[in-house]
This record gives structure tokens, C-alpha cells and sequence, in this order.
């Protein structure tokens, strides 16, 4: 109630959550059936402050005759199956507005009435003629938010925006608790034109769960990707008007994130940071990466001192390219500890897997071999500039923040430094395994690559293949069976009794290592090259065909619920 993070109470970390995606998928909720309406009121030019609108301006405006309580009601009789039997919580901006609501539908001749913080009083005799259906529609600000369980909720209205994605899902979630008798939630969102800094993309983001589709793609194709029995259903011109929110909120340009990076001090408290920023505007990384290094934007937007170039191309390269795009908390950790020593190492006192990320994190930043007189003078060159080195470490602090999986240990008979489930990219894993050297570069491009010394072959799989990043004989037909069991097929020259085939059918009696990495497509939502997810060791189970051969690999580990999705859809088309 102090308005204060709690996370920081706990270092900020949290030890275990689940999401809604997955809570759904668990059936430890209850489906939803969520309609887009569409509003007639247009709120492009309400005043936009602190993050919000002003919630004076929407009050007047949704008050101003009766014209949106009329259309409220006739989107009730076409998406209810009876208005007259509903048990429907309706979010109302303020006070004034649950009351005018509340009493305009009385005089339509509804079952109605609100719950505000000033008829406290009156709590647990609305909660009561609620529940027995005495009331059909209560109206309310936030006081229904989080503490109040009433499963039997069958409908939510959302009569205004909500611009706190928080918010937004403890409000949706006092409907999606579980009861008897209950199939499935309605929700109606009533959707107007809606100023850019609205996070559309945010909202639909949290009801779609992690996919590497963009939100506006999953809009455009209608949420191919949604949680086991839920349907998102959007009115043409409600997807209109979040169509273009979400172009405008994206498609800004370099002059226009200078003027937001101006305009921030005027419009929040909060210290001006790269996490702060994004986390206010909305903006990924991966979007004000695009438009230059963050320090660099700061001195353009004069909000900061220059500073030396030194490094300033690499670095940014790195970020925007390889480590936005990469995933592992032991990797991202271990750069983390270097750049608060300013990258000032002693080889002396590292391991092999420490030196082998000195070696990922050598090409990471400078992509070719040698170039200096040793690794140590390459690691230690990425700290001369101590601006950069301070950007580095706010850009890591913030993706190990985010990272929401446990990466796994995987016991081999030689030491690398890759952890199971973590996701790298292509130059990384060569890099771990030795296929890079300090003073040559691999130029493995294909979706193999065996080490003799190791007795190991790595096996790269994109799963979701288009003829336009691959030719027609490497669409090859990769999915997963199960969580543990992957249906692999080689390159089309191999067959099951002689040479590359030969060595898989007989990987066990040879000791031949296999290990799998897997991406779910070539380009992410940002359109930067994905990373690979290493899935571990793969053992045969079963082959087939010839030419090219289908291989089941049985893993050690099951692979992360998000990857299984993607990779078990790949089966059926």
C-alpha cells in the first residue's frame, strides 16, 4: 500500500512463479473467451501523464450522455448468452463513473449496482446479493483488484483502459477462478483509439504466453498460439485501433526516442537508467538498440556528458546482435563479473570453461580470430572504456533479471562451458567447443559439425524452416514426439549402412557424442538471428528411411515447455 517495490525486499529475485499461459495450460484456472469491442470514444488526445491517463478527463468523457452506455449493453446482448443472468464484475475508472454506471443501468432495467471505497460499509451486503445473483453487474473502481475471491464470476467488463499490465491481470484474474458449474470466463474489452504510449502489445503479450512470434503477428494471424481452450476474438476496428497502436509504439524513429528520453524526467521520478526507461515507455531493448548504444542516445538527448568512442561500434554490435539474442544465466554472469572488474583478468587463475567463455566472449565483441597479442589482451581491450564497461553491466543486470528457466548441468567427458536449456549463438557453441580457436575462426555453416578430437557432433535444427532462408534439400523434417523424444532428419546423402548415417546408428558402441541445439526460426520478432536452445545429449532410439535418414534422439533432459510447444507443432504441420 506504500506504493514501494517489495521486490526489493528480496534482492530482486523471485525463487518460483507461475504465469497465466501456464496456469491455463495446468487447467488450474478457468479458459477464457476475451471479445475486442469496439469503443466509439476516441482517446488519442487524452492527457498522458505519470504513465496513465488522466483519470478526470476519461471520467467527463464517459459521463457525456448516454450514448456508450447504450452500445455497452447491445455488445452485452450479442456476446452474452443471457444479460439477465450474468454475474459480471464491470471496471470503471473512478468513482463517479461506477455510479453513473450503475445507476444508468437500473434505469435500463438491469440488476445493478457499484462498490467504491467511500460505500465501504456496504461490502459484504453487495458481495452477498451478488453471489445469490440479487445484483447481475457490479460495478466497481479498484477495490475488487487482488484479497477477493468470488469464484463464481462468469463475466468481466472492462469499461476503460487499463494502463497497468499488473492491474490489468489481477482485475481479469477475479474471474478465472475455478468453480462449479463455470466452462469458461467472458471478458468484453471495449477498445477505442488509443494514444501510442498504450501497451496494447504488453496485455496481449501476458494472455498469449512466451512465443517468439511478435504480438502483432499473432494478432494479425488471430492468436494462433493461445492457452488450451481460450479464444481471443477481436472486432475489426478493435484490431484496427490496436494494430496501429502497436505499429506507432514500435515504428518511432531515432528523433522521436531522443524526445521521449528528454521528456522522461518531466513526466516520472524514477532515476534515468536503460532498465527504467524501457520499463516506463514500454520500449524492448532490442528496439533502442536499433537506434544506437543507450549511452550514446543519452548524450544525443544531452542528458548525460560525451564521452570516448573507443569500442562504441563493438559494443553495440554485441548487444544488439548477440547477447539480446542469447540466453544463460552462468554465461551472462561470468561477463558480469569481469565488467565490474573492468575486464582486468588474470588467465592464472581461470579454469577451462572460464577460459572457453573468455573465448565466446572474444568473438562476441570482435567476431574475428586474433587481432591482439593474446585472449588476456582481448578481454582486457573491452574494458578500456569505462563508460561502456558501466552500459555493459546495466544491460546484463537487466537480462539476468528476466531470465525465468534453470539452466542445467550436463556431464561430458571433456569440459565446456554450456549450460542445458540455455540458448547461444552459432559463433558461442563453436566457440565452446573448440571449433574457434583464439587465431582461427570456424567457418561451419552447416547444420552439423563434428569434432574428431572430442568424438562429438553438434547438431543445429531450426525448427519452423521457410523456403526463403533454406533450399529445398536442407527443409528438413525436424519435431519433437514427446518432451524427451526428437525426430531428427540427417542431410540427404546419409543412409543407415555406411559412412555419416553408419556413425549414428552406431554412436553408443563408438562412444560417439551427440548433442542437439534447436532454434524455433531463423529471424525473432525483432528480426535478429535466433539463438539455439541446447537441448543436450541425444541417444537413438529408432531410424528410418535412407537418403535422407529420420532419426528419434531420446534426450537426457526434457526440453523447456515453450520449445516443446513450438517443436510438437512442427509434427502436424
Amino acid at each position: 500500500m506504500d506504493g514501494e517495490n517489495i521486490l526489493k525486499d528480496f534482492c530482486f529475485c523471485i525463487a518460483a512463479e507461475i504465469r497465466l499461459p501456464e496456469a491455463l495450460n495446468r487447467k488450474l484456472l478457468c479458459p477464457f473467451q476475451y471479445f475486442g469491442v469496439t469503443d466509439s470514444i476516441d482517446l488519442s488526445n487524452v492527457e498522458w501523464r505519470n504513465g496513465r491517463y488522466l483519470p478526470g478527463e476519461l471520467t467527463n468523457i464517459y459521463m457525456q450522455g448516454d450514448k456508450r452506455v447504450r452500445e455497452i449493453i447491445i455488445n452485452l446482448k450479442k456476446y452474452l448468452n443471457d444479460i439477465y443472468d450474468a454475474r459480471a464484475l464491470c471496471f470503471c475508472v473512478t468513482q463517479e463513473h461506477a455510479q453513473y454506471m450503475a445507476e444508468k443501468f437500473s434505469l435500463a432495467g438491469f440488476k445493478a449496482d457499484y462498490l467504491v471505497s467511500s460505500r465501504n460499509q456496504l461490502r459484504g451486503d453487495l458481495r452477498t446479493k451478488f453471489l445469490r445473483k440479487e445484483i447481475n453487474y457490479l460495478f466497481v473502481v479498484d477495490i475488487f483488484n487482488e484479497g477477493v475471491d468470488l469464484p463464481d464470476i462468469d463475466t468481466i467488463l472492462f469499461l476503460r483502459p487499463t494502463e497497468s499490465l499488473t492491474i490489468f491481470l489481477q482485475q481479469l484474474g477475479r474471474g478465472l477462478r475455478l468453480a462449479e458449474g463455470k466452462d469458461c470466463l467472458t471478458v468484453l474489452d471495449f477498445v477505442g483509439n488509443s494514444r501510442p504510449e498504450y501497451d496494447f502489445d504488453g496485455k496481449f503479450r501476458a494472455l498469449v504466453g512466451k512465443t517468439s512470434t511478435s504480438i502483432q503477428k499473432e494478432i494479425e494471424d488471430d492468436f494462433p498460439h493461445l492457452p488450451l481452450g481460450c479464444t481471443i476474438i477481436l472486432e475489426k476496428k478493435a484490431k484496427d485501433f490496436i494494430l496501429q497502436n502497436i505499429k506507432k509504439a514500435t515504428s518511432f524513429n531515432k528523433a522521436q526516442l531522443l524526445i521521449k528520453l528528454r521528456n522522461y524526467q518531466h513526466q516520472t521520478a524514477l532515476q534515468l537508467n536503460l532498465k527504467n526507461f524501457s520499463t516506463f515507455y514500454h520500449i524492448p531493448l532490442q528496439n533502442i538498440y536499433k537506434k544506437g548504444n543507450w549511452k550514446r542516445l543519452c548524450v544525443l538527448a544531452e542528458q548525460t556528458e560525451d564521452y570516448p568512442t573507443n569500442n562504441e561500434k563493438e559494443i553495440h554490435r554485441t548487444v544488439k546482435n548477440t547477447w539480446l539474442s542469447c540466453n544463460s544465466n552462468s554465461y551472462f554472469k561470468f561477463i558480469l563479473s569481469l565488467a565490474k572488474k573492468d575486464f582486468g583478468i588474470n588467465f592464472d587463475y581461470f579454469n577451462k570453461e572460464e577460459k572457453a567463455m573468455c573465448l565466446m566472449l572474444h568473438y562476441d565483441v570482435w567476431q574475428t580470430a586474433g587481432n591482439f597479442n593474446s585472449l588476456e589482451e582481448s578481454i582486457k581491450t573491452i574494458g578500456e572504456n569505462k563508460i561502456l564497461t558501466e552500459e555493459i553491466i546495466e544491460v546484463l543486470e537487466i537480462l539476468i533479471n528476466r531470465i525465468d528457466f534453470i539452466e542445467r548441468d550436463i556431464s561430458l567427458p571433456f569440459s565446456q562451458p554450456l549450460k542445458v536449456h540455455s540458448r547461444y549463438t552459432r559463433s558461442q557453441i563453436l566457440a565452446a567447443f573448440g571449433f574457434h580457436s583464439f587465431t582461427k575462426k570456424s567457418e561451419i555453416r552447416e547444420g552439423v559439425a563434428f569434432s574428431k578430437e572430442k568424438n562429438t557432433e553438434l547438431l543445429f535444427v531450426t525448427l519452423n524452416k521457410s523456403e526463403k532462408d533454406f533450399s529445398p534439400t536442407t527443409l528438413y523434417n525436424d519435431f519433437a514426439i514427446s518432451e524427451t523424444i526428437f525426430h531428427w532428419q540427417s542431410q540427404n546423402e546419409s543412409k543407415p549402412d555406411s559412412g555419416k548415417g553408419l556413425s549414428y546408428v552406431q554412436h553408443k558402441e563408438n562412444e560417439k557424442i551427440i548433442l542437439l541445439f534447436v532454434r524455433e526460426k531463423n529471424k525473432d520478432e525483432f528480426g535478429n538471428t535466433m539463438s539455439f536452445v541446447f537441448l543436450g545429449e541425444g541417444n537413438l532410439i529408432d531410424h528410418y528411411d535412407s537418403k535422407p535418414m529420420s532419426i528419434k534422439w531420446k534426450l537426457n533432459e526434457p526440453m523447456p515447455p515453450y520449445l516443446w510447444k513450438d517443436s510438437a507443432k512442427m509434427a502436424v504441420g
